[in-house]
């Protein structure tokens, strides 16, 4: 398997419940460069953990993926993205929930909005229940404090990656 070229990368955000889980999972698929956590969608600067939990930001927790097309293309990303969650969700995750934890994609070019729109419809045809998973542009993208960057690589034994994460890797067959 070839590495991704970092004069090729393109940019990709998701949100998809909290970002150590979606971090977790696109991190390790073939063609991703780097997988940040951070915020996006929000109307505060510079929002800090503490301020998106509260709901009061309109933040959603996201990733920021970095990938190279050619060795792993945005509608690829798109089906690990409607797996990797439960996109009927409105508003939560499993036991995470508040605005932060939507279903989103933001989309960077007008390219990626038309496949994310495409993917959303291929998905509904195979997912129970209405998918509530917003399509929106991007807009800035705040990094998430450094405590939560490659969150399950760092906290393998943590209760939360074991319980929630660990189970979300092997169904995808990504485990360690």
């Amino acid at each position: 398997m070839s590495e991704p070229n970092p004069e090729n990368l393109e940019v990709a955000t998701f949100g998809a419940g909290c970002f150590w889980c979606t971090e977790a999972v696109m991190e390790r698929l073939p063609g991703v460069a780097s997988v940040e956590s951070g915020y996006m969608g929000g109307e505060v600067e510079n929002p800090t953990y503490q301020e998106v939990c509260t709901g009061t930001t309109g933040h959603a927790e996201v990733i920021q993926v970095k990938f190279d097309p050619d060795i792993i293309r945005y509608d690829q990303l798109l089906d690990v993205f409607w797996r990797m969650h439960d996109p009927t969700q409105l508003n939560r995750q499993g036991a995470d929930v508040g605005t932060q934890y939507r279903s989103a994609i933001y989309f960077h070019s007008d390219e990626q909005e038309q496949t994310a729109k495409k993917s959303l419809a291929d998905a509904q045809t195979k997912i129970d229940g209405l998918i509530v998973t917003e399509i929106t542009p991007a807009s800035k993208f705040y990094v998430a404090e450094g405590y939560h960057q490659d969150y399950y690589n760092n906290n393998k034994n943590a209760g939360y990656c074991r319980f929630v994460i660990l189970p979300k890797l092997d169904k995808l067959g990504l485990e360690d």
